[in-house]
């Protein structure tokens, strides 16, 4: 593991500098979250949002995007956010009162969880919202606002999912399970094609 992990990081180096740079970042963090963070309440998801980020991020360099927009950024890590906590919310309901392995989990609990995915939710929206109309790659008549209520339904379905049909714990799973999750994403992305190239 360790010399894949290396050459990986060599080849990222190769690709990019930048790039790589990211790529041993993302290394650190990761290597520090398996032996401390994911023992510290809240850092523990704020360490996995800024996991996403930092992807993103590194895919920036590769493609020469030099007009990415900051709001991407913002966005990715709100939505990373929604996602960990939910994950960590759907957990913590499975214990059902049993004692976890995972002591972290102690440190949480549903109404914490519950105001705090609460206040993430409504910053992803406004935060897409804001990007839709000021990002500046974006089509000046403000077209993209028109993808709002398609993330809208896609947020609160993951909302439903997690609340009501208790599906969080494994969100990696969700888009490929729920068929409403996928009909949306495949809207969503449509329009932003027709919006982007129409």
């Amino acid at each position: 593991a360790a010399v894949i992990g290396l050459a990986a990081l060599a080849f990222s180096f190769w690709l990019h500098p930048v790039f790589g740079l990211i790529g041993l970042i993302y290394l650190a963090i990761n290597v520090w979250y398996s032996f401390q963070l994911k023992h510290v309440v809240i850092i523990d998801v704020l360490t996995i949002a800024a996991g996403f980020v930092l992807r993103v991020a590194a895919g920036v360099p590769l493609v020469d995007a030099e007009r990415f927009s900051p709001w991407l950024f913002v966005c990715m890590s709100l939505l990373a956010l929604l996602i960990g906590f939910g994950k960590r919310r759907q957990e913590l309901v499975e214990l059902k009162g049993r004692t976890s392995t995972r002591a972290i989990l102690g440190e949480y609990n549903l109404p914490l969880l519950d105001q705090i995915i609460a206040m993430v939710t409504a910053a992803v929206i406004i935060a897409y919202s804001f990007y839709t109309f000021s990002a500046p790659q974006l089509p000046a008549n403000h077209s993209m606002m028109l993808t709002i209520p398609i993330v809208l339904y896609g947020i609160f379905r993951y909302l439903y999912l997690v609340h009501v049909r208790g599906e969080g714990g494994a969100p990696e799973e969700i888009i490929f399970k729920d068929r409403p999750m996928q009909i949306t994403g495949v809207l969503w992305g449509l329009a932003v094609i027709l919006v982007l190239y129409v």
